[in-house]
Order: structure tokens, then C-alpha cells, then sequence
């Protein structure tokens, strides 16, 4: 019989016992795999929807809300005649409930400006002016709210009309629904206000480059802040509380995970006894029963490790298609996060036999003649 041979039989020893064990950790390792998934995909999806529209820095007030706080469309013309910006381009961009959907992007773009080139029509065309009452939907959000070319589209209170399909290159992009940044201010009464100004940059520009035209943007413009258009989400105080809430709330679900498999080991130890006390009668150091008992309890969490991987992945998908949030986000699955979750686990499990592993060591080889 091997060592490892040994390890196994131990966590078969109680089959009932063992898999509740596994649930457990599991529960844990799936809250950290869905949970700072979807906030960090959250994250990657506006910064893959900044770099599908060719910007480079954001320009916002994003405040404790996920929708960035109204400012004078002025700010827009500061921005412009800082040396280094090559063009500028006012959006207003808003999370709003529209008609099925609870929640749906709605973007809003200056007519003319270059957040509308990234567009790529699948069906129908794009408006044919600033004023006209149309709407383009991407293909995300074409398909959450029922929509066609044609089709009527209720926001607030005024009736639009969907008059084309197009693909933006990026989730967040082809989730939105898209129009003239002047009708949605005269829908809205938001005349003269906007939320977000989109910035490219003069070719050439290195990241040090932009990080400096940030920094000159910040000191004509008080009202919102310049950030390169990968680190804006990121920043915002929704964001870092919403990914501290996850990493919080997935840390309550791991505690939980190592209280059982401490109680798993204890108790494998208590039944164990003289079978351990044996081992050290038959010539076993000490150091070895610790790490057998070790090893059971690593190998416990790395089963449930890969055991939550799968439920967490599972359940993300799920979740990535309900229409409250399809077409938000792209949820960040990557092997990084799966490779992390799992050494999460065997570390958790490592930790929860250290006192099991120590007490096995403290029994007496006398144990054995004890029937």
C-alpha cells in the first residue's frame, strides 16, 4: 500500500461525511469563481467598449453610481483645445429601464463625432440626422428587447423607431441602445448637459503620453476627471465597492469551507486513532503522519476547488444570459481566475489541517495495543 494509497482511503473512509465536506468548499470556490467573475468582466467589458470606439481617455464623474454624473456640454471645448487631443466626442450615457428590460444601456452620441464610426450595420441603416426619432440597437440588445428594424421603441416617453442592427465590436457596445446625443437630451430635458466626453489622441502617443494629457485635461476641466479609457470603470467608487462587496462576500463562503474541513479532519483523526498510533509503532515519524494528514486535507480542498470551478463557470453562464443583465457584461472566466481559485482551495484546505495534523502527531504508539 502506498502513501498516497493511504491519503485516499482515508477521505473514502466516510463517503457521506467527505462529500458534504466537498460541497462546502465547493459553495465557496463557485461565490469566488461567479462573483469577482462577473465584477471583473463588468470591468473588461467598458474598457473592450472604449477601445472598440478608438478612445483613449474618458473623461466623466463617475461618482457612487454606475452611470457617470451630468455635466455642461462646455467642458467638451476645454478638452478640445488641450495640446495632444486630436478630437473629442460628448456622449451621454445612461443605465435605464426600457420597455421588458430592467436595466439597458443607453448611449447617446454627439452627431458627427467618432464614437459613431466603430458601427458596423448588420441590418437596416443609421439615422439620418441628429433629429430624426430613430434608434439603433446592437445585436445583444436587439434580441432582449424583441426588437427589428422597423419596430417601435418606447423611452420615457417618447416612441422611436428602430431603423437599424449594428455590431460595435464589443459586448457593452452591441448591448446599447444607440442614438443622437441631441434627442436624448431633448427626450430626457438634459439640454446642455452630457456625462462623458470620449478622447482620442495625436498618433504616437505612448501610455506615459496620454497619462500627461490626462493630467493637463484635469487642470482646465473640475467638474469630471481624465482617466486612460482602460482604468475609468475601475476607478469609480461603484465599482470598488461592488468588487470589495464580491471578494467579501466569496472570503464569508471560504471561512466557512475551512471550518468544515477542519471538522472533517478532527474527526477523521478521532476515528483514527489507533490506526495512526500503529503507524508510529510501526516506525512512522512523526513529521510523516503530519503530512499525511496534510495531504488529505490539501487534496480535499483541490477537489473541491475544481469541483466549484465548474459549478462557478456553470452558474456565470447562466446568469450571463437572464435579460436583467445580457449585454451588460462579459463575465471574466479566464484560467488566471480559475488557477486562483483553485490554489485559494488547497490553500484553505492546507490551513484547515494544520490543527488535525498536529494533534494526529501527538498520539502515543501505545494507542496501539489498545483494542
Amino acid at each position: 500500500m502506498t502513501f498516497f494509497t493511504i491519503i485516499v482511503r482515508g477521505l473514502l473512509r466516510r463517503p457521506v461525511r467527505t462529500g458534504l465536506t466537498l460541497v462546502g468548499i465547493s459553495i465557496g470556490i463557485a461565490a469566488v469563481v461567479a462573483l469577482v467573475g462577473i465584477s471583473r468582466g463588468f470591468e473588461q467589458s467598458w474598457a473592450k467598449g472604449m477601445q472598440a470606439r478608438g478612445t483613449d481617455i474618458v473623461v466623466s464623474s463617475m461618482g457612487s453610481g454606475l452611470a457617470p454624473k451630468p455635466f455642461n456640454t462646455s467642458v467638451r471645448d476645454r478638452i478640445s483645445a488641450v495640446p495632444g487631443v486630436a478630437a473629442a466626442c460628448s456622449l451621454y450615457v445612461d443605465l435605464t429601464s426600457i420597455e421588458s428590460s430592467s436595466m439597458m444601456i443607453v448611449s447617446s452620441r454627439e452627431w458627427g463625432g467618432f464614437s459613431w464610426q466603430n458601427l458596423k450595420l448588420i441590418s437596416g441603416r443609421l439615422p439620418n440626422d441628429a433629429k430624426e426619432p430613430a434608434v439603433v440597437l446592437g445585436p445583444n440588445a436587439a434580441e432582449v428587447l424583441g426588437k427589428k428594424v422597423g419596430d417601435p421603441l418606447q423611452i420615457d416617453t417618447r416612441e422611436l423607431t428602430v431603423v437599424g442592427i449594428v455590431d460595435g465590436g464589443a459586448l457593452v457596445e452591441n448591448g446599447s441602445v444607440i442614438l443622437s446625443l441631441s434627442l436624448y437630451q431633448e427626450i430626457t430635458g438634459n439640454e446642455g448637459q452630457i456625462n462623458v466626453v470620449d478622447v482620442r489622441v495625436e498618433p504616437g502617443r505612448d501610455e506615459a503620453g496620454i497619462k500627461k494629457i490626462c493630467a493637463e485635461i484635469n487642470t482646465v476641466v473640475t467638474e469630471a476627471k481624465a482617466l486612460p479609457a482602460g482604468e475609468n470603470i475601475g476607478n469609480s467608487q461603484a465599482y470598488k465597492f461592488i468588487s470589495a462587496m464580491s471578494w467579501g462576500t466569496s472570503l464569508l463562503a471560504v471561512i466557512v469551507g475551512v471550518l468544515g474541513v477542519m471538522n472533517t479532519m478532527l474527526m477523521t483523526v478521532f476515528e483514527r486513532k489507533q490506526e495512526i498510533s500503529i503507524l508510529l509503532a510501526i516506525g512512522w515519524r512523526r513529521s510523516r503522519v503530519m503530512r499525511m494528514i496534510l495531504l488529505e486535507s490539501a487534496l480535499l480542498g483541490f477537489l473541491g476547488g475544481v469541483t466549484g470551478v465548474i459549478v462557478g463557470s456553470i452558474t456565470v453562464k447562466v446568469l450571463e444570459k437572464m435579460p436583467a443583465i445580457n449585454g451588460l457584461l462579459e463575465p471574466d472566466l479566464s484560467v488566471r481566475l480559475m488557477v486562483i481559485s483553485v490554489a485559494i482551495s488547497v490553500i484553505v484546505g492546507v490551513i484547515s489541517g494544520l490543527y488535525p495534523a498536529w494533534r494526529s502527531s501527538r498520539l502515543k504508539p501505545s494507542l496501539a495495543m489498545q483494542g
